[in-house]
């Protein structure tokens, strides 16, 4: 019974460490700050049952905490653009792209970041 609840456990701490690591590997990534300069491109979507949504796409350049920069695409995921000015956090993973973004206050950019933003 001993031998069962510890193999039951190790397999248990696998399953979680494997789901871990694939979250990391494929939705984990770098993240980049970006300030909105623009309304977006104006796409009409259809979504897989046919209805029609807008989405509003972004390709501009973001900044990780050290100051380096790259060139990013992403969907603002809502009907309208997103506000001028704001500042987002995004992650950026190689396999994918960017997986995610979040607004963020301007006093939680980092310094080298917002330098390259304000250039």
């Amino acid at each position: 019974m001993k031998k069962f609840i510890i193999g039951l456990l190790v397999l248990i701490v696998l399953v979680f460490g494997g789901l871990k690591i694939y979250e990391v590997t494929n939705y984990g990534g770098t993240a980049y700050y970006t300030q909105i300069v623009n309304d977006g491109k104006k796409l009409n979507e259809k979504d897989d049952n046919g209805n029609a949504f807008i989405d509003y796409q972004y390709n501009q350049k973001g900044y990780d905490e050290s100051g380096n920069g790259i060139q990013l695409e992403f969907n603002g995921h809502k009907t309208r653009p997103l506000k001028r000015n704001a500042y987002l956090k995004l992650t950026y993973n190689d396999k994918k792209g960017v997986t995610s973004w979040e607004a963020v206050p301007k006093k939680d950019v980092p310094k080298a970041a917002l330098a390259k933003l304000n250039e």
